[in-house]
C-alpha cells in the first residue's frame, strides 16, 4: 500500500485536540507505551448537525466491538471513516467519557492553576472544550469511540475493562470517506481501573493513500457498509472512486 506521511504529532496523555480530515486521507494512531485511550468524535464540518452515531455503527454491522473492516457511520446513514488497519482488534464505543465528577472522585484534585499541563483532565471536559470552539455545547456531545480500550461483558452482563489488552505499538488506521471534523482526547477511559491518573501518549499521523477499489476490505465487510459508502458517494455527487468500484447493493 502506497502511503505518504503529511503530518505527525505525539499527543501527550490527558490532552485534547480537534482537526479536520479531508476525504481520502488517513489517520494513523499508535499507542506508544501501551495503556492509552484515544477518544474520538466525528462531525460533518459543512453541517455540524451530522455526527458519529455509535448505535447505528454497532447495530448496522451486527457487532459490539470495532476493528478492521468496520465503518464508522453518521446519523445520516453515511460513512465518516473506515477502519482499514488495526493491530489492536477490539475497540469500545459504548462507554463514553470519564465525567469531571468521576475524575475528581477517582484521581483527586489536580487543577490547572496548581499543576498547569500536569492537571487531571476528564474526557467530558476535554470534549466540551473542543466543542465550544465550533459553537457546539454538551447537547451536541454524542457517544464517542474509545480506541485502544477493550471492554467486554461478563456472564452477568456487566461491562468490564481489560487492562491487559493494550500493548505498546498497537496501531489503528482510519481512512476518511467524508470530510470530517475530528475531536480527540487522550484522557482515561471511564472504566480504567488504574488508581493513579493514566497518562499515555498517542502518536498521530496524517497520510495520503490510494483510492478505494472494488476489493476493499471495508466495502465488502458488510452489505450495510456498501450502502453507507454509496450514500457517501451520492452526498458528494462523485463518480465511483475507482473505475472498478460498483456501489450497488449486492
Amino acid at each position: 500500500m502506497s502511503e505518504t506521511l503529511i503530518y505527525d504529532y505525539t499527543m501527550p496523555g490527558g490532552h485534547h485536540w480537534s482537526f479536520r480530515m479531508r476525504r481520502g486521507t488517513r489517520l494513523r494512531l499508535t499507542d506508544l507505551e501501551g495503556g492509552a485511550n484515544a477518544a474520538l468524535l466525528f462531525y460533518n464540518p459543512e453541517n455540524l448537525l451530522e455526527r458519529y452515531n455509535a448505535p447505528d455503527t454497532l447495530k448496522g454491522q451486527h457487532t459490539f466491538k470495532l476493528t478492521r473492516g468496520n465503518c464508522l457511520y453518521s446519523d445520516m446513514g453515511r460513512c465518516f471513516a473506515s477502519v482499514i488497519e488495526d493491530s489492536f482488534g477490539w475497540h469500545d464505543t459504548v462507554c463514553g467519557n470519564l465525567s469531571a465528577d468521576a475524575c475528581l472522585k477517582k484521581y483527586g484534585e489536580h487543577s490547572y492553576q496548581a499543576f498547569r499541563n500536569g492537571w487531571f483532565l476528564s474526557g467530558e471536559a476535554s470534549f466540551l472544550t473542543e466543542l465550544a470552539k465550533y459553537g457546539l455545547t454538551e447537547r451536541d456531545m454524542a457517544a464517542n469511540l474509545n480506541l485502544f480500550s477493550k471492554v467486554y461483558t461478563d456472564e452477568a452482563g456487566n461491562l468490564a475493562y481489560d487492562p491487559s489488552a493494550s500493548k505498546p505499538g498497537a496501531q489503528v488506521v482510519l481512512r476518511f470517506d467524508m470530510d470530517t471534523l475530528v475531536l480527540m482526547h487522550t484522557c482515561p477511559h471511564p472504566l480504567n481501573p488504574a488508581s493513579a491518573y493514566p497518562r499515555h501518549p498517542v502518536k498521530v499521523e496524517f497520510l495520503t493513500g490510494p483510492a478505494m477499489t472494488e476489493d476493499d476490505y471495508c466495502l465488502n465487510f458488510r452489505p450495510e457498509n456498501r450502502r453507507a459508502l454509496e450514500n457517501t458517494r451520492l452526498y458528494y455527487l462523485d463518480p465511483a472512486i475507482s473505475p472498478t468500484v460498483a456501489y450497488q447493493n449486492p
